[in-house]
């Protein structure tokens, strides 16, 4: 187990909290549609026969007993599983289109609704350019709750993914994930744990947060993200911890991630059906075990380039992201999308900047409810410090984007520009006094400089990140609950094997 100041990532050490500033969530009702109705009907379609004629692998034994129990066609030999679509239709007709994802301080909690997409930072890369060295080393817990402190100071990061894994606690790395974020943000807090023990250790966790196992079903403060592994098979680990987190009313989304000409058909919709099998065959497990559990609804699809065979999570195809939004929805399931994660190798190059900039604004047009991913590198392996002030910069330049604009016998100034006239200027202007502190939204790239022009926005980035460690505290977790955690996890070390 780690101390206190390193567990913290030396958030106690100052004794300092300074207040999360509000959340600001995209909000748009303007919708841009990816998919016709027609081609979300032959989606669907293409989907239940996948799942009626062709099935899905799921290695656990748990897992076939459920489905068999309730009348899908069970191959106990191989695993495979075929659902009739009747079965499907009924299974998803219990699943909840909305549902709230708490947190830690109630003001953050996020409500599921139309119109409002959270976003959160990219998970689980593996390395890090060190904040102080700049060096490139193994990602750490430490570094965990660095994001995590960062994330709660930053209003567009509306919830916390371990943006970088915990490595140096090997197999208890994601219960050391989750104690590393929820002593350094008030938000509401997603893991990515498998394994139906190590669930059981996070459902326990999430417990002590919550107050009890009755508060936790109330307000979930901890959701799971599990992923299928394409072609068409759940991973053991990954579906018996969703059946744990599902019974115990945590939410769960469920997320396939196909690979054009490898991992599924080298088309676009070959893909999307292929996720989509993936995806809704394991929804449908889990409204068998545990009818009304929430659940959320992701495909995140990449490519394969065919001249050196690279993974390829970037291509001018925008339709990869934001086509299974509208899939999701059609089946009356919210979204996780995806945005962000830039192929590039490094922060603040033009790759960087190109590969992600209509994302947020795409995304917010497609409606997700919750939305991956900020401040990753090298597809969402490296985490550049200063990538995630980046990121909120052209998040923040979306978000503003779909504003309602503000019309109002203030905003037309016609008093104003008649008092001005032809010819004239209104800096001498009460209502110019008024207003103009306001007007202009600075972005990262009009920081002024000394000497006049404007600073470089990848070193004003930077400096931002600096002042966020220095300076921002959020509110601590209560003594008693963080002493709880440390038990729970020197006990998963224990058990499980995890180091020390």
């Amino acid at each position: 187990m780690m101390a206190g100041p390193d567990r913290s990532g030396g958030a106690s050490a100052a004794g300092v909290v300074s207040a999360t500033p509000p959340l600001e969530p995209i909000r748009s009702h303007r919708r841009m549609q990816f998919l016709d109705d027609e081609q979300l009907d032959r989606l669907q379609d293409a989907t239940l026969r996948i799942l009626e004629e062709v099935g899905v692998r799921f290695p656990s034994d748990i897992a076939l007993e459920i489905l068999d129990g309730h009348g899908a066609r069970v191959d106990k030999a191989t695993g495979v599983v075929r659902f009739p679509r009747d079965l499907v239709r009924r299974a998803l007709a219990t699943a909840p289109r909305r549902f709230t994802m708490a947190a830690r301080d109630p003001r953050f909690d996020l409500h599921l609704e139309e119109g409002v997409s959270y976003f959160t930072t990219d998970g689980c890369g593996v390395a890090t350019i060190d904040f102080d060295t700049r060096e490139e080393r193994p990602s750490r817990k430490s570094d965990v709750a660095e994001m995590a402190r960062i994330a709660d100071y930053l209003p567009s990061i509306g919830f916390m993914w371990p943006t970088v894994s915990a490595q140096d606690h090997a197999r208890t790395s994601q219960l050391h994930e989750i104690d590393a974020a929820v002593n350094n943000t008030v938000k509401h807090f997603q893991a990515m744990v498998m394994g139906a023990e190590p669930a059981r250790r996070a459902v326990e966790m999430a417990s002590v947060l919550a107050g009890s196992r009755e508060a936790l079903r109330e307000r979930p403060v901890l959701s799971d993200l599990i992923c299928s592994i394409a072609p068409l098979a759940q991973d053991r680990d990954g579906i018996e911890a969703a059946l744990v987190f599902a019974q115990a009313g945590i939410p769960v989304g469920l997320l396939a991630m196909p690979t054009l000409g490898t991992t599924a058909p080298a088309t676009s919709a070959g893909a999307l059906v292929v996720g989509d099998a993936e995806v809704i065959s394991g929804i449908v497990l889990l409204q068998l075990a545990c009818p009304g559990a929430p659940v959320f609804h992701s495909i995140m699809k990449a490519w394969a380039d065919p001249r050196n065979g690279n993974y390829v999570g970037y291509s001018i195809d925008s339709r990869a992201r934001y086509a299974p939004v509208e899939m999701a929805h059609r089946w009356g399931l919210p979204s996780l999308a995806a945005c962000f994660g830039t192929d590039s190798p490094a922060a603040g190059t033009w790759q960087a900047g190109v590969e992600v900039a209509l994302d947020p604004l795409l995304g917010g047009l497609a409606g997700p409810e919750i939305v991956t991913g900020m401040g990753l590198a090298r597809t969402y392996t490296l985490l550049y410090p200063e990538a995630i002030i980046l990121d909120h910069d052209i998040y923040q330049r979306a978000r503003h984007a779909l504003l309602a604009e503000d019309v109002t016998d203030e905003t037309l100034a016609l008093d104003v520009i008649a008092a001005v006239g032809p010819g004239g200027h209104f800096l001498a202007e009460k209502h110019t006094r008024t207003h103009m502190r306001t007007a202009l939204r600075r972005g990262l790239t009009h920081e002024p400089a000394p000497e006049g022009g404007y600073r470089d926005p990848v070193e004003v980035a930077c400096e931002r990140v600096a002042w966020i460690r220095a300076n921002h505290r959020p509110e601590p977790l209560e003594a008693a609950k963080a002493a709880e955690l440390t038990r729970i996890l020197a006990t998963a070390d224990r058990d499980l094997g995890g180091t020390a």
